[in-house]
Order: structure tokens, then sequence, then C-alpha cells
């Protein structure tokens, strides 16, 4: 399967001012198509896309963009990077399951739907195993992700339409340097205190924003996917392996290490987030990429962090 098509025609990415949605966006409109970002808040930047307001749970205007349009994708879904109050909690579900369910309303009452839905889902769903290298054939995990990512993928099976295809992205950690959880790392390595988390072990399964992009692209160009993928680079690292390879992107010699008890007390009163988020993790790669021939551009994490900080090995 070719992995260089470039998608043709109006694009419409529910959820597309974050991250993930811009940098999407403007690789999409480097390549000739026009972009329609619906969220709740406009764009943090103009750019070459037209923005439609849309609170994430009611049907409006903005449905109209899908007539005709040549494809959705759904990133719509709150930040997991936070403390996981129970109202943050009950928002990281409804945010995900609400968006899905209304754009299939949205869907249902345009003479011309799109014939793809590229469904944003994620990795996290196969949970937090210490050692175990996951696939799309491994078993899912317990937990609120797990939890999530199950009620995200049944919203979506129900609203898509079914002579739609289908395809889900179960995706890692993308590394952007302007976005993302990266910069924050960055940050901390900078301060000197990117060491190692915890024991070290834990997987970090990764993806450039690049290779996301072209990821996007190709779900949304290629007929013959279908169905769910991990969206994860084919070299998962440990949390040791990537900060070190992180402080030599940076030049930065050392970092010392957080220990498990600091990491409880410093995530949620410094950085504002979940500690669990940096002591646990997965070792995912795709098996189906694999097996269709997926290219990635930036395969190992040295490559990837110097084409971001543009260093030399």
């Amino acid at each position: 399967m070719a992995d260089n098509t470039i998608p043709t025609g109006r694009i419409v990415i529910a959820g597309g001012t974050g991250f993930l949605g811009l940098n999407l966006a403007r690789y999409l409109a480097d390549n000739d198509c026009e972009v329609i970002l619906i969220s709740r808040h406009p764009p943090a930047e103009d750019g070459p896309w037209t923005h439609a307001r849309w609170d994430g749970r009611t049907f409006d205007e903005w449905a109209n963009h899908l007539d005709g349009a040549a494809a959705l994708v759904n990133l719509a879904g709150r930040s997991v990077d936070c403390i996981k109050t129970p109202d943050h909690c009950d928002e990281i579900l409804r945010s995900r399951v609400e968006a899905t369910r209304v754009l299939g309303q949205a869907l249902r009452r345009v003479q011309t739907p799109p014939p793809v839905w590229v469904q944003m889902s994620t990795a996290h769903r196969h949970g937090d195993p210490p050692e175990v290298v996951c696939d799309e054939d491994a078993a899912f995990g317990y937990g609120l992700a797990p939890f999530v990512g199950r009620a995200w993928d049944e919203a979506y099976a129900q609203a898509v339409l079914p002579d739609m295809r289908q395809v889900i992205l179960r995706t890692s950690f993308v590394l952007g340097r302007n976005g993302g959880a990266l910069p924050r790392l960055a940050k901390l390595a900078r301060w000197g205190l990117g060491g190692t988390v915890g024991h070290g072990r834990q997987g970090m399964s990764w993806i450039h924003e690049h290779d996301m992009n072209r990821l996007f692209a190709r779900a949304i160009s290629c007929d013959e996917m279908i169905g769910a993928y991990l969206a994860t680079s084919p070299r998962p690292v440990s949390n040791a392996e990537f900060m070190r390879e992180l402080r030599r992107a940076l030049r930065i010699p050392v970092g010392l290490p957080a220990a498990r008890w600091m990491v409880r007390i410093g995530a949620p009163l410094i950085m504002r987030t979940d500690p669990d988020l940096a002591l646990y993790g997965r070792y995912c790669v795709s098996r189906r990429l694999r097996d269709e021939g997926f290219d990635f551009t930036f395969p190992d994490l040295v490559s990837a962090l110097q084409d971001l900080y543009k260093t030399s090995a």
C-alpha cells in the first residue's frame, strides 16, 4: 500500500484547534486541501482554514460543512493532561462520547456525507502493562483511560454511518516541539530535572508529529485502511531511555532523577497534572502498519528528537 497519497477536497476536523488539529490543518492546507476547523474556541493563530464554533454537544449550522466533504476527522475531547478530579474525569469522558454522538447526528442530516470518518482514540486503551509489548491484537487494559477508550469506541460505532469507511487511530505520545507534552518535559530538562522518573522502566510509546500527519493523510485517502490502528512508532523506549535521549538532543549533560514519591507530590502541585502519566506507561507497536508497509520518516527516537531540536548525532 502506498503511503504517499495526499488527500484532496474539503476536510472537516472536529476539535481541530488544539496541538494535533492545527498541525494536521497546516499539513493539509500545504497540500491544497480546504480545511474546516470546528471547535469550542477559535484557533490561537490565523491560517489557511475556516473556523466554525461548536460546543461539542449540540447540533447547529456548523454541520453544513460536512455536506460534500471529503473526510471527517474527529479529535474532539478534553485534554487528559490534568489532575484527575471527579469533575475532570467526567469531562474527559463526556467530551469524547457526546461530541462523537453529535457528529453522528449531523452526518444523518446532510445530503452528501463524507465517505470516510477518521476517529481519534488512545493507545492507553491497552492499559499500563509493565513489560508486555502491545499490538492491535493485545488485550485492553484496566482503569480510567481504558474505560474512556472503550466508551469512545462504542460511541463511534453507534454514530458512524454504515456505508462510511471507518478508521480509528489509537494514538500514543505525539512528539512536537511547539505543542503537546514534549515542551513541558524539555522545560524540566532545562531546569536540570530531566532524569529518570520513578524506576524508569515504564514504556513510552511515541510518534513524531510529521508521521502523525502522514498517518492521518493516509487514513483519509487510502481505501485499504479500515478499522483500528495503533498510531505509534515501531520503536518504543523506556522512560529512562527517553529522558536520556531528550537531554542529549537538548545538549544537557545531566538530569536529576525523580523518585516516585516526588512525582506524587510535585506533579499535581507544580505541573498541575496527573502523576500516573509519568509513573506508568506502555510499550506499543503497530502490527497493522508494519504489515501494510507504512514507512515512518522517524522510526527511532534519536532521529525524531534530532529533527525537532535540529541537532546532529
